[in-house]
C-alpha cells in the first residue's frame, strides 16, 4: 500500500512511523509511506505556504503549493486518491477505512490554521472526512489515525488475522469486553467462562456481550451492521404460497414460479441464510420444485453453473407453515422468532431497525416470511412474532415490489455490510 502525506510539519510523523506495529510494517515493506514537506513547494525565499483568508480571518494554506505537491506525488507514485481531514467532512467509518485500504495510492492533505483553500477541496480532493465533532490544530493527528486503521487491514501487519475481524466496527458492531490476569482484581472477577477452555461457550459469551454492548452504547450502529455473525442460531426464509391473499383479500394458494425460487435462493446464499423453505400444500408444485432443484443441483444446470447449484442446495419444500416452524424447532431445539413482511400498513408493525434490535435481544432462530400473490393471509400473520413495516421507495402510493426484490432488500438491511 502506497501512502503519501503532504504536511507543513513533517517532523510530527517521525515517531509514528518508527514505533510499534506501524514501525514494523514500514520496516518490512508492508506499508510504503512517504512524507512530503509542503514547504518544498512554498513561494519565495521564505517558502510561504499560507496566507490570510479573504474577507478577514485566520491563515489558510495556499492552493499553489498544495496543487504542485499533489501533481508531483501523482507523477512520481501514480495517480492518488486524495483524502482530506476536515470538520466539514463526512464522519469517518470503518467502511471508509476499508475503501481507502483498497486503493493503490492514497494521498492525505494535512490542513492547518483555518484549513486549505476551497478550490483545492473542489478540484483535487476525493474524500473529505471528519474524526469527530471537535477542532484540532491540524490534520496530522487524524491522518495518523487513518493510516493506523488502514494498516491493520494489510495482510501481515497484524500478527493474528482473526484479531482484525474481531475488532469493533468490523461488521458494524462493537467489540466484546476483554480481560487478562489476574482473574480477580480489587474484588472484581473476570467472567469464569473465559477460562473454561470451552471455545463454543467462550464464543457464545463474546457474541452476546458484543450485542449487549452495542445495543446499550451505540444503538445507532445497527442500521448499517451485519448482525448475522452475532446470532447464535440459524436464519431461515419461507417463500409462502399458502396461506396468501388474492386481490380480494381472500385466502388462496399461489402458483410457484421458477424465477422467484431462482432469485430468492441466490439472495439467501449471498446473505448467509441457512435454508429457503418453499411453502406450498400442492403435490404438483412439490414435483415442479423437485424437477427445478435437481436440474440446478444434480443435472446439467448444476454442472454448467456451480454457483447456482450452491444456491439451489438451500431449497426445501414444506407443505405448511406449521411444518416449516416444526422443522426449524427440531433442528435448532428452539422455537424461531417469526418475522412477517407485508406491503400493507399495519398498526402493530415495527420498523426494520426495531426488528433488528428485537432479533438480537431474543437470540432465537429467525424465520422471515415472504408472501407471494397479494401477501400473507391473516392465518400466516397470526403466527408471526412481529410484522415489519412495509418497504417504501418514498414515491407516493405505489408499493408493489416483486417478492424476489423484497427478499433481497430485507436481507441486505439485516445482513448486509455497509
Amino acid at each position: 500500500m502506497k501512502v503519501t502525506v503532504i504536511t507543513a510539519f513533517p517532523g510530527l510523523f517521525d515517531g509514528f512511523l518508527k514505533t510499534s506495529i506501524i514501525g514494523r510494517a514500514v520496516t518490512n515493506g508492508l506499508l510504503d509511506v512517504r512524507i512530503v514537506d509542503l514547504r518544498d513547494f512554498g513561494v519565495g525565499n521564505y517558502r510561504q505556504v499560507d496566507d490570510y483568508s479573504f474577507g478577514a480571518g485566520g491563515m489558510v494554506l495556499m492552493p499553489g503549493p498544495l496543487g504542485e505537491a499533489l501533481d508531483t506525488a501523482g507523477r512520481e507514485r501514480g495517480k492518488p486518491f486524495v483524502a482530506y481531514p476536515s470538520p466539514q467532512g463526512a464522519a469517518l467509518t470503518q467502511e471508509m477505512i476499508e475503501n481507502l485500504a483498497s486503493r493503490t495510492h492514497v494521498c492525505f492533505l494535512c490542513g492547518h490554521y483555518e484549513g486549505i483553500d476551497e478550490r483545492i477541496s473542489e478540484t483535487r480532493v476525493d474524500l473529505e472526512f471528519s474524526i469527530g465533532d471537535c477542532v484540532l490544530t491540524g490534520g496530522e493527528i487524524p491522518v495518523m489515525a487513518v493510516i493506523d486503521a488502514m494498516a491493520r487491514l494489510v495482510p501481515g501487519v497484524v500478527g493474528r488475522s482473526e484479531a482484525v475481524s474481531e475488532d469493533s466496527f468490523y461488521r458494524g458492531m462493537l467489540d466484546h469486553p476483554h480481560y487478562t490476569r489476574p482473574a480477580v482484581w480489587e474484588g472484581r472477577e473476570a467472567p469464569p467462562v473465559l477460562a473454561s477452555g470451552n471455545d463454543a461457550l467462550v464464543n457464545a459469551w463474546r457474541r452476546r456481550q458484543a450485542v449487549t454492548r452495542t445495543l446499550s452504547r451505540r444503538p445507532d450502529l445497527l442500521g448499517r451492521a451485519d448482525i448475522r455473525p452475532y446470532l447464535s442460531h440459524g436464519v431461515y426464509v419461507a417463500l409462502v404460497h399458502h396461506p396468501v391473499r388474492d386481490r380480494d383479500g381472500q385466502k388462496t394458494t399461489a402458483a410457484l414460479t421458477g424465477l422467484d425460487v431462482s432469485d430468492v435462493c441466490r439472495s439467501c446464499r449471498t446473505y448467509g441464510v441457512d435454508r429457503l423453505l418453499v411453502v406450498t400444500p400442492l403435490p404438483s408444485q412439490w414435483e415442479m420444485l423437485g424437477v427445478l432443484t435437481r436440474h440446478w443441483t444434480e443435472g446439467y444446470g448444476g454442472q454448467h453453473n456451480p454457483d447456482r447449484a450452491k444456491a439451489f442446495a438451500l431449497v426445501k419444500s414444506v407443505a405448511t407453515l406449521e411444518r416449516a416452524v416444526r422443522w426449524i424447532r427440531e433442528k435448532e431445539k428452539k422455537d424461531p422468532c417469526i418475522v412477517g413482511t407485508s406491503a400493507a400498513n399495519r398498526a402493530d408493525a415495527v420498523p426494520g431497525l426495531e426488528a433488528k434490535r428485537m432479533i438480537l435481544e431474543r437470540d432465537e432462530p429467525v424465520l422471515f416470511l415472504f408472501g407471494t400473490a397479494h401477501g400473507l393471509h391473516d392465518d400466516a400473520v397470526r403466527q408471526c412474532t412481529m410484522m415489519m413495516t412495509p418497504l417504501s421507495g418514498g414515491r407516493g402510493e405505489y408499493n408493489h415490489l416483486a417478492v424476489r426484490s423484497a427478499v433481497a432488500v430485507v436481507l441486505d438491511r439485516f445482513f448486509g455490510w455497509r
